[in-house]
């Protein structure tokens, strides 16, 4: 019986005293590690296990850390980070307090680069590089592994561009496994695959035509060939690309054959790979299928209607309208200011343009929701997933910075839904015909209302741009919320008795406000709370603050929120107790006020 090998490797040092024969048993064991952590504490599963041998070989030929790598977004990083001093530690990634889920440079000097957001890698690296030579290093090596979907961004392409013209000593290595969350899609993936059949002249390599040593393809499971080829890499001076393939999920076999659900499968038999079923039933709907759905019904009686996403299809719910409308539908890849240029494009043709993206994707296109929709008040519909705290990704992913980097923004509205019926009922009116573009966030998770679904497309109603509500009247303090985290407020009112002293008002419009309504509030209370599931600096509260400056009010304002700080991993519910926004929090501040 052969002993195990992987408890014997503390970091790539170890590994490199082994034999190559035995690298593929290494190979069994750090799979098997990975499949029996993630059954168990959950998180993302089939990238890593696609990257296995390629890990391995990595730190096998190169003297990382000394030697510089770097994993695009960082989902495939698992066997990294267990292979470099964290194996012991690696049963608390994503947890409150435990690993991150993502390569990150305050964690190991392994990280060299803090990824979560794609296409990034060949950037770094190549600042990286031209840092080396700047600094006399000639001999250091700079590896950058991107995914074809990665690879197909505009911000990996302007580094190639760049990396080609210089004399920097990086490695690209294109892993090439034709799926991301969602299955690739382009003219780039089609290109790929017929490299992959032999399909393509080699004369006509896009590669080599932008000055790269190219190799490849070769088989990344095939660990004695790419140990083989990267040897021969360390040997060339300057930008080489080696293109591997491999198969998301390998060593799983229901991974393998369900590539998208076994990106992030949630709890699982180790054994047979079988998903173990959440309970979901008498549940409130995901925002997401709030949105996808309600969309869907939409497109179907108004065929102006086209929507959007850059390479978010299944993680938005938009697919439930490309796989009934696929020519009114777009999954336009990893190329988020694409996403918006083209939706402001469609825009000034009359189309109603739902534009869904995550965001803190949407900071990518920052420039573009300016120039190209704002500047212009062409009234494209943002939908912003994953709004707000969003868990165990952690800092990369959360979106809380929307509200802050919009508010300032001419022309865009800012809506908030306190809960399914308000969202299904502001993608109803903005579809209707506004006047300036839009922005609608909202969060990850479920919703409040458990038998929405069974009417949701019935009972549409208009809402009045700019206009707030009162949810519960009060006497001595006002409670002002917005978007969904209002629903804490409603529960924590509740659970203390619904003190007459407290009032509460939903302002779903962070942008327009709601003046009328404001004044009268000012007027009355001697106390004004704001909540809010985003950044304090520059958010809703800020801009409760900015009207009762410019009205010389003085009421005593406290803003709860995201602090000035970045937000690391956890559960949603934590994170919220860390940011005191959680139910239990406001029980006791409204109780002592």
């Amino acid at each position: 019986m052969k002993s195990n090998l992987l408890p014997n490797i503390y970091n790539p040092a170890d590994l490199r005293l082994l034999p190559e024969a035995q690298l593929p048993q290494v190979a069994q064991e750090l799979r098997d590690f990975i499949i029996d952590i993630v059954s168990v504490k959950e998180g993302h599963l089939g990238a890593s296990l696609g990257v296995t041998e390629l890990t391995i070989a990595l730190h096998y030929v190169f003297n990382t850390p000394d030697d510089l790598l770097v994993w695009d977004v960082g989902h495939q990083a698992y066997g990294h980070k267990i292979l470099t001093e964290r194996r012991e530690i690696f049963h608390t990634n994503r947890q409150l307090n435990g690993i991150s889920g993502f390569p990150k440079r305050a964690e190991s000097n392994y990280d060299t680069f803090g990824v979560g957001h794609s296409s990034t890698s060949i950037s770094a690296a190549l600042g990286m590089a031209i840092a080396s030579n700047l600094k006399g290093d000639f001999d250091k090596h700079h590896i950058a592994v991107i995914g074809d979907a990665s690879i197909a961004s505009g911000m990996a392409f302007e580094g190639l561009n760049h990396a080609g013209v210089t004399d920097a000593n990086l490695l690209v290595i294109l892993n090439d496994n034709a799926i991301g969350i969602d299955p690739s899609v382009g003219a780039l993936k089609k290109y790929l695959t017929a490299v992959k059949e032999g399909k393509n002249p080699k004369k006509n390599n896009m590669i080599k035509s932008l000055n790269f040593d190219y190799s490849g393809p070769i088989d990344g499971h095939d660990i004695f060939a790419l140990i083989k080829e990267l040897k021969r890499l360390k040997n060339i001076k300057g930008p080489k690309f080696l293109h591997i393939v491999t198969t998301k999920g390998k060593g799983l076999q229901q991974a393998e054959e369900n590539q998208v659900q076994y990106h992030a499968p949630g709890k699982f038999n180790a054994s047979t790979g079988e998903i173990i079923p959440k309970i979901e039933d008498n549940l409130p709907p995901k925002y997401q299928d709030v949105f996808g759905l309600t969309i869907l019904d939409l497109a179907q009686k108004n065929e102006k209607i086209v929507g959007i996403t850059p390479a978010m299809p299944s993680g938005s719910s938009l697919k439930f309208m490309m796989d009934a409308f696929p020519k009114r539908a777009f999954d336009v890849g990893i190329a988020e200011q694409h996403a918006v240029t083209l939706a402001a494009g469609m825009a000034t043709q009359g189309m109603i343009v739902f534009c869904n993206i995550y965001s803190t994707f949407l900071q990518r296109a920052y420039d573009q929701v300016i120039h190209d929709v704002a500047l212009q008040d062409l009234p494209v519909i943002f939908c912003l997933d994953r709004a707000g705290l969003v868990g165990e990704d952690g800092a990369t992913h959360h979106g809380v910075f929307d509200i802050a980097y919009l508010r300032c923004i001419p022309n865009l509205i800012i809506y908030a839904p306190l809960n399914e019926i308000a969202l299904q009922n502001i993608l109803y009116t903005a579809q209707l015909g506004l006047n300036h573009p839009i922005a609608i966030r909202y969060p990850r998770g479920r919703g409040v209302i458990t038998d929405w679904q069974k009417n949701y497309f019935k009972n549409y109603a208009t809402i009045e741009i700019g206009a707030a509500t009162c949810l519960k009247d009060g006497s001595k303090t006002a409670v002002l919320s917005t978007g969904t985290i209002g629903n804490n407020v409603i529960t924590a009112l509740a659970n203390i008795g619904n003190p007459n002293t407290i009032a509460h008002y939903d302002f779903p419009f962070i942008k327009p406000l709601d003046n009328k309504l404001l004044h009268s509030i000012f007027s009355k209370y001697s106390s004004i709370i704001t909540i809010e599931d985003g950044a304090v600096n520059g958010g809703f509260g800020t801009a409760i603050l900015e009207f009762s400056a410019l009205h010389n009010y003085n009421t005593k304002i406290q803003i709860l929120g995201i602090p000035d700080t970045f937000i690391e991993h956890g559960t949603v519910t934590e994170l919220q107790q860390l940011c005191n926004i959680d139910v239990k929090s406001l029980e006791n501040l409204f109780s002592v006020g």
